[in-house]
């Protein structure tokens, strides 16, 4: 007999919630060099247990330390396509002209250099973007 999605969901559930969890702040020397991580909200219950709200991986060998303190240490829109797709979908909800400032990819010091002063950076950063930034000379 096939299982029904709930009951697969429900297993999912229980085995996530049986593994060790960490909070933030977590100690970096906790974290494998390598995974998946899940996020859970302990307010919202899903199966009896804390409800997955978010799963993520990273790319590149033992990159997960530093994808994890991309994520939600040095929170920035370019480095979290989750991140970058809410504030996509707020901005467009406001019919907010800064759209098209968020669209744009400031990942690279050379494009942060390149789009310097054509950058509300004060809205940026409010919304989620690049927090600072100074230019380094070449």
């Amino acid at each position: 007999m096939q299982k029904s999605i709930s009951s697969r969901c429900a297993e999912l559930h229980r085995l996530l919630n049986s593994l060790e969890k960490l909070s933030f702040p977590y100690d970096p020397s906790k974290i494998p060099l390598n995974g998946i991580y899940f996020l859970f909200e302990k307010s919202e219950l899903a199966h009896g247990t804390n409800r997955t709200v978010r799963v993520g991986t990273h790319t590149g060998a033992n990159q997960l330390r530093s994808r994890l303190d991309q994520h939600f240490v040095h929170e920035k829109k370019d480095r979290s396509i989750f991140r970058k797709n809410i504030g996509r979908a707020l901005l467009s909800k406001a019919n907010d002209p800064f759209l098209g400032t968020w669209e744009l990819d400031l990942t690279s010091s050379k494009a942060k250099r390149a789009l310097l002063g054509k950058i509300d950076m004060t809205k940026q950063e409010r919304n989620g973007g690049t927090k600072s930034f100074r230019p380094h000379p070449k």
